[in-house]
This record gives C-alpha cells, structure tokens and sequence, in this order.
C-alpha cells in the first residue's frame, strides 16, 4: 500500500516512484540513472555528477563517462566546480541536460561532470558517479538539488525520499521518491525533528549497551579488542541500543559483527569518528543501521522517520 504520509488533502493524488538499488557485498548500494536526450546511462549510490569522456584518470577510464556532444538538450553552465570526499576528490565543471532516474524526469537538472578524480576508492568503485540528496544549503551555489527540482515540476507529490536496504543478497533493495510504501516496514513511523538543514543530522538521546551509557569517542574500540575470533560467541554479545527522540532502536552484535572471509576472524562495523574542530562525537548511522530500519527523509518538514524494516 502506496501512503502519503506528509500531505494534509486527503484528495490529493500521490506521485510516487521506486528505483530499484543493487546491493554490493553489504558494503554499497548502487541505482541506476540516465542523462541526455539519448538517455545515457550510468551507476550512481545514492553534488550529482559523473565522469566527462574530458577527464583521462584512472578512475574515469574503467568506467562509464557523459558525452556532451551526444545529447541535444545539454547546456554547459560554465562553472568549474572541486568536491572533495573522505575517500577521494573530483574537480570539473558544470552542465545541465534531462536526468531520469526510474520513471521520474528532472529537465534542466545541474550536474557535475569530472575532468579529473583522485582517490582508491573511485579507481575501484562500482558506480560510475555520485547522486548526492542532501539539503540544497550545501549544494553547488546556484543549482537545485534533484529532489527540489522534482517537486518543482509536479513529478513527486513531497519533497520526500526513502531508503530499505536488503541485507546480503544483491536484489531487493529500493530508494522511494515523493512517498513510502508501508510494505517495506512494520508499525508506525517514529518521526525525529532535524538538528541542522544541510546534512540529515539528529540528535542521538544516548547509547547504551546492557543498560549502561557508552557512548564515547574511544568505546567502538575497547569493544573490538574484547571481540572473539570466531563467530560462534556472536549471538552472546549485546545489543548497541541507540535512543533517539526517547525511542530505543537496538542493533544485535550479527548486524555489527562481521566475518572477514579471508582470515575468518570478525571486525567491528563501528568506528569513531571526532568532530575535532568543536570537539564532540560524530556518529554516522549508515547502512548496518539502515539495513535494520526503514528510513524516510522528509525535506518539507525537516525530519527523518524510522521503522522497523520488513
């Protein structure tokens, strides 16, 4: 059952799609999306950009790259754009063209288009580009964002995105547009208010483990030495129990304890991260969270809601 959870008309007719995610090894969720009139096709994980046939480094040779000349309805903005990743970095400049992703069209759509990418990760990435749904605050200056522009042009009903993740096998992943689909979560979305309009950032109330608050900077650590090595203790470890807006969402030790296949010793899936400049925790509740529990990112009312996932 399609909902439209954030309109107040009743009457009002929902505009809605999936769009299918590939999941790699649990560690990556790709979707495909197109450019161009032709549509030319690329990979992206969910700053839109991809590589420009222009850009001769490693990481654009071994995958597929936008040709300009190939579609009728690009525009060269001319701006040259830098992006840098804790993984990597791209430098380029900007167009706009037709992006489709799914059965959504987003005409006059800005993207990025790399003449150059550094970084082990974008050598050896599966996806091709980058599909960024963060707040338009932090979007290239003078763009809108892809979720802006598809409300703008009546293709969603909201400014609303949701992810479910499968777990292990590579099929049955989707990300949602303009809607959410109650099949994929059970009970009630928990709704939790933004902190800050640029990142979909929260405040977490605490995190505990056997009831007692653990939640420091160097804890993640203490608990992999501690770890066996061998999987057969997994199921007598604890819960890592996250409370945000005074709701509990446990994550169990097979969701954040994993089997290195090579020397079949585990590893933590947590790992600290310091805001260094303001000194204080960051906690970045990715895909082993998001694999437990649906989530919807709600632009026009600035909350994310969780659920159970399916």
């Amino acid at each position: 059952m399609i909902q439209n959870l954030l309109s107040k008309n009743s009457s009002h007719v929902q505009k809605f799609s999936y769009q299918p995610l590939r999941n790699y090894l649990d560690m990556v969720y790709v979707g495909n999306i197109s450019i161009g009139t032709p549509p030319q096709q690329f990979s992206t994980p969910q700053d839109l950009w991809v590589p420009s046939i222009y850009c001769k480094s490693k990481a654009c040779v071994t995958h597929r790259s936008f040709n300009p000349s190939h579609s009728s309805t690009f525009h060269d903005r001319g701006k040259s754009i830098k992006l840098e990743y804790g993984s990597g970095k791209m430098s380029g400049f900007l167009g706009q063209d037709t992006v489709r992703i799914g059965q959504l069209t987003s005409t006059g759509q800005a993207f990025g288009l790399s003449k150059e990418e550094t970084g082990k990760a974008f050598e050896h990435a599966i996806f091709d580009g980058i599909l960024g749904l963060a707040y338009p605050s932090i979007a290239i200056k003078g763009t809108t964002t892809v979720i802006d522009n598809l409300k703008k042009q009546d293709q969603i009903s909201e400014p609303v995105f949701a992810f479910y993740l499968s777990s292990d096998k590579e099929e049955g992943s989707v990300v949602m547009f303009g809607g959410v689909d109650k099949k994929y979560y059970k009970g009630d979305l928990k709704w939790v208010p933004l902190t800050q309009t640029s990142y979909w950032q929260i405040a977490l109330d605490r995190i505990t483990c056997r009831g007692r608050v653990i939640g420091c900077p160097r804890w993640p650590k203490s608990i992999l030495s501690s770890m066996p090595s061998t999987l057969r203790r997994r199921k007598a470890l604890p819960d890592i129990v996250f409370t945000i807006n005074n709701v509990d969402y446990p994550v169990p030790a097979q969701a954040y304890i994993r089997k290195n296949a090579n020397n079949n010793r585990c590893y933590s899936t947590f790992e600290d991260i310091m805001d260094t400049l303001n000194q204080r925790e960051i906690w970045i509740l990715g895909d082993v969270f998001l694999r437990l529990y649906f989530t919807v990112y709600d632009e026009g009312q600035n909350r994310i809601g969780l659920a159970q996932a399916t």
